[in-house]
């Protein structure tokens, strides 16, 4: 067996002491679920294949090698996030260690969409999609009250015998 400088390569993890090894380059959905952008790496190899990723106005593979210095716009509705790459990762990090990974170059108009969208809530649903509130559930059962059909003035001594 022949060895190369004590970087053997290990099945499945790359290099002997399972890191990356300060690459230069690394898969986009591995970086997004390391940066902690998306919780598991499925979502983020998702969230590229539907064309919620976008590299340059691009829409990416999953597969696609990113370098550092480049853009990543992640779509996550009503806002649309940018990262510049600083560092290639594949392996995980905690999250104080995300400001050496990533700069947030995100649109200050992006974050007041946002916070619009978070101000009116349900405030704003229009009538008739999803489930009623309970102050339309009393305004309809106040509307269509027995009275309505007539049913108030229903004689209950009548006899339907004669």
């Amino acid at each position: 067996m022949e060895r190369k400088n004590n970087m053997q390569q290990t099945k499945g993890k790359g290099y002997a002491d399972g890191q990356n090894m300060g690459a230069e380059t690394a898969r986009l959905d591995k970086w997004l679920w390391a940066a902690r952008i998306f919780k598991t790496r499925s979502v983020a190899a998702d969230a590229c294949k539907n064309g919620r990723v976008t590299m340059n106005g691009t829409n990416v593979k999953p597969s696609r090698m990113i370098k550092t210095g480049e853009t990543v716009s992640v779509k996550k509705p009503p806002v649309t996030y940018s990262f510049r790459v600083l560092k290639c990762i594949e392996q995980r990090v905690g999250a104080k260690l995300l400001p050496d990974i990533y700069e947030n170059v995100t649109d200050p108009k992006q974050y007041e969409i946002l916070e619009m969208s978070r101000i009116s809530g349900f405030v704003d649903r229009a009538r008739g999609t999803g489930r009623p509130t309970k102050k339309d559930r009393r305004a309809m059962d106040a509307f269509v009250d027995p009275a309505m059909f007539g049913f108030d003035d229903f004689n209950d001594d009548f006899d339907f015998d004669d």
